[in-house]
């Protein structure tokens, strides 16, 4: 039996009038409907015509977690009067419950991945609703943009429906097309904020690694929170393990305490869910999971940790991995929210007012932070390598795809030109990340179906800490273990079983085939021992093992959970599999190398005969004549390090370099450019031959620079003839002296003692610039600087007489210099000198 009255109660009904005429006009809408009001609920019951009349309709609804869509097929069937299995049912990875009558089948995002591959047309689906598309997980833009290219290409009658939890829907409607946006109104009670930060300063979270005082500031604000506010107590933690510490804090504190995330036993999920039974209060520990999918009875205080897990892809060190972040405003939001559901409450943020502010308005779109490997397959098979024609809020970042896709050829998932391979679409259909299908597919033919899908399936979902660091003992933790991760392993490893055929050969030890399977997954993860519990992974990342370690005295290790920590060039290994050189060669054997090696190391060229995989040396030998070719190229390499400095440079070149430069600067081609960049461009045009017979650096020290230099001179113009005309060495002043012109600066230097320019009206000029001159005394230190001589005789010439008038009065000093003879001698001497003549 329907159950009206719940269904009324409901306040997105308001909206549904709406809601149905948009989609009988356009076909495609985004409803907008804060928690709580049914939109998750009532809107697919009224579309199948389940509720409130209208033609009996197939819908899809989308959910983000595994977890989100079985409560909300379980909620939707009891609103009908059914168990789940009946006209509403759901199917998630391993689990299916769906009958003959199911008109409303509320999938995850991957599963209706998985079924758009296999039938684009979605044959027999009226209706597709992609729920808590606001939260901008991957799998939920992917699927968005390929429904509209289903709309447009071959079903314009499939109905669309973006839901949102947010009011920041515009982006979704302009992606569907100026899709109408129908509001619904929440009921919403007022939620008082208290700041509770911290008395203490705490560590801010890098990698996974929350500090422990902050945990422990959670579970006391928890204890007030109870204290303080009547009602459940709901507490946002950024992972599982943040959520076993909290609750081993709040041991004895006088209410049920029950934990929710994706990796939650069922029962655990439905009692929650269910509601308080009135003998108690309940503490509800769970991760962002519960700030919109779920629906949490009971709760009016919200103790909020203000932190969230975010993917993130080290794509040059080869890593990815869960990272915790400050939870954005919007999430802080929503999270607040869920204590207003029923009456009213109060949130208590564990952060001070002032940071607030500072917080990201919103969380990064999946798409842009994320591995995008298993992106680009889909994408692949979709016909769409680049995914340049799909209908995305954001592009794919290019170097995040262009990543994607080397992973991806190299196991095998693409051709080429990217196009998919048959494999690729096989690992497509196993909802794996491609590295995995991979692992999975060459594993079963050498260890055996049943072993290498339990293998994957520990790689899938990490196993819990406590289950250690070692893979081969976590296989062995799960095979006898009796907790949630142990049955939920179970069920994977008999999904992908039945994906692969369990073939012969594979009998030999668990550790051996536990090696080769990760490796595998992970070929950029094999890693040699360089020291005690110090590995170098063929990626080139260091890696380290914690202490304690069972794995520290391992020659080789297979990789394959590792993170690095804020600060640190070094990866820190927290999942790893003993293996040896022959299984490091065989699942890496695309990135072997074997050859001649020439580069510039140390501050000199090395050459050797080495093979190594990737950055991994495995042997190395000197080479004892290398190419020259190679030689050559490890020289100019040194060059490029190390700097021109490496040639011998004279006075004479160093000035030579300057007047070409300051030539170049003012007057242009043909006077060449002869900046670092530019010369390193042209090593050919100037350094031969004597480049090309250089073997070691201590051949460059012996190339002269300024020699080489002049080979860039314009000599086929003829204009290089007129170099000491344009750009001379020295100047000639009126005292007969020549004085050495500096172009080091922004413009030419004369430094001359300033009896010697007496006569002299007008600046010198080389290349039609005046020259800086730098007047000293008679003692060679500065005096004055101009760049305009005449004016400096007329304005500035009085004042320096003054002042050195009586430090050197055996020197000349004229009132009017310009009208007495340049000298570069005393009074005396030049008095001698004349009676001489």
């Amino acid at each position: 039996m329907i159950r009206t009255d719940a269904l009324d109660q409901l306040p997105v009904r308001t909206a549904v009038p709406a809601l149905e005429r948009a989609l009988d006009d356009r076909g495609v809408a985004v409803l907008c409907a804060p928690p709580g009001t049914g939109k998750t609920t009532l809107v697919p019951l009224v579309l199948a015509g389940l509720a409130g009349g209208g033609p009996v309709r197939r819908v899809v609804v989308a959910e983000p977690r595994r977890i989100a869509a079985r409560a909300a097929a379980r909620r939707m069937a009891w609103l009908v009067g059914e168990q789940a299995g009946g006209r509403v049912g759901f199917t998630v990875r391993g689990e299916r419950v769906v009958g003959r009558d199911t008109v409303v089948e509320v999938v995850t995002t991957g599963v209706l991945l998985q079924r758009l591959q296999r039938d684009q047309e979605l044959a027999g689906v009226d209706v597709v609703i992609i729920d808590e598309c606001h939260e901008r997980h991957l799998d939920a833009d992917t699927v968005a943009a390929f429904l509209l290219d289903v709309r447009e290409a071959i079903r314009p009658d499939l109905r669309l429906v973006a839901a949102s939890a947010t009011t920041d829907a515009q982006g979704w409607a302009r992606l569907l097309g100026d899709a109408p946006v129908v509001e619904a109104q929440g009921v919403s009670h007022p939620v008082e904020v208290v700041w509770a930060p911290p008395a203490a300063a705490v560590r801010p979270p890098h990698g996974m690694r929350v500090d422990p005082a902050l945990l422990a500031h959670v579970a006391a604000t928890v204890r007030r929170a109870l204290a303080e506010r009547d009602g459940d107590v709901l507490c946002f933690l950024p992972g599982v393990g943040e959520i076993g510490r909290v609750a081993g804090q709040l041991a004895g504190v006088g209410a049920e305490v029950l934990q929710v995330h994706g990796r939650a036993p069922a029962a655990v999920q439905d009692a929650v869910l269910a509601g308080s039974s009135g003998e108690g209060r309940r503490v509800v520990l769970a991760t962002s999971v519960a700030e919109s999918s779920l629906t949490v009875p009971g709760v009016r205080v919200v103790v909020d940790s203000g932190l969230a897990r975010e993917p993130r892809t080290d794509h040059a060190r080869g890593l990815s991995a869960l990272t915790t972040v400050r939870a954005s405003q919007a999430a802080g939001r929503q999270r607040a929210g869920r204590a207003g559901r029923e009456a009213p409450g109060a949130v208590y943020r564990c952060w001070a007012r002032a940071e607030d502010g500072r917080l990201a308005r919103f969380p990064s779109p999946e798409i842009k932070v994320a591995d995008l490997a298993a992106f680009a397959l889909q994408a692949a098979c979709w016909g769409d390598p680049d995914a340049s024609g799909l209908a995305l809020l954001d592009p794919p970042p290019a170097g995040a795809m262009s990543a994607a896709r080397e992973v991806l050829t190299a196991v095998g998932a693409v051709d080429a030109d990217g196009r998919v391979t048959d494999r690729g679409v096989r690992m497509s259909r196993l909802g794996l990340h491609p590295r995995l299908a991979r692992a999975l597919l060459d594993g079963a033919a050498e260890v055996g179906g049943r072993r290498a899908a339990e293998v994957v399936a520990l790689l899938s979902e990490e196993p819990p800490r406590e289950y250690g660091d070692d893979l081969a003992a976590a296989l062995r933790s799960a095979r006898r273990g009796g907790d949630g991760y142990a049955a939920r392993w179970r069920q994977e490893v008999r999904r992908l079983s039945s994906s692969v055929r369990d073939v012969a050969g594979g009998s030999g030890p668990d550790d051996a085939a536990v090696g080769l399977v990760a490796a595998l997954a992970f070929p950029e993860r094999v890693a040699r021992a360089r020291g005690e519990g110090v590995f170098l992974m063929a990626s080139g990342t260091g890696a380290e093992l914690r202490d304690g370690s069972g794995l520290r005295s391992a020659p080789w290790l297979a990789v394959a959970v590792a993170d690095r920590p804020a600060h640190s060039a070094s990866a820190r290994v927290r999942l790893a599999a003993v293996i040896d050189e022959d299984t490091a060669r065989a699942a890496a054997g695309h990135l072997r190398f074997a050859g001649e090696e020439v580069h510039w190391s140390g501050g000199d060229v090395v050459a050797r005969r080495v093979e190594r995989l990737g950055a991994v040396e495995l042997s190395v030998r000197p080479l004892k004549q290398p190419a020259p070719g190679l030689v050559r190229e490890a020289l100019v390499e040194g060059l490029r390090r190390e700097g021109l400095g490496l040639l011998r440079w004279t006075r004479e070149s160093e000035q030579l370099r300057e007047r070409l430069a300051f030539l170049h600067r003012e007057l242009g081609a043909p006077w060449p450019d002869v900046s670092g960049d530019a010369l390193l461009e042209r090593t050919g045009q100037w350094l031969e031959p004597e480049l090309s017979r250089a073997r070691r650096r201590s051949d460059l020290a012996r190339i002269d620079a300024g020699q080489a230099l002049r080979r860039l001179l314009p000599w086929a113009t003829g204009e290089a003839v007129r170099l000491d005309e344009l750009a001379p060495e020295r100047i000639e002043v009126p005292s007969g002296s020549r004085i050495r012109v500096e172009y080091g600066g922004a413009q030419p230097v004369l430094a001359v003692k300033l009896q010697e320019l007496f006569g002299l009206r007008e600046t010198p000029r080389v290349a039609g610039v005046p020259v800086l001159v730098h007047l000293l005394s008679p003692a060679g230190r500065p005096a004055a600087v101009t760049a305009d001589l005449a004016s400096f005789w007329r304005d500035g010439y009085r004042a320096v007489r003054a002042e050195l008038r009586g430090r050197y009065p055996k020197h000349p000093w004229p009132e009017d210099p310009t009208t007495v003879e340049a000298t570069r001698f005393t009074k005396a001497r030049l008095k001698r000198e004349r009676g001489q003549e």
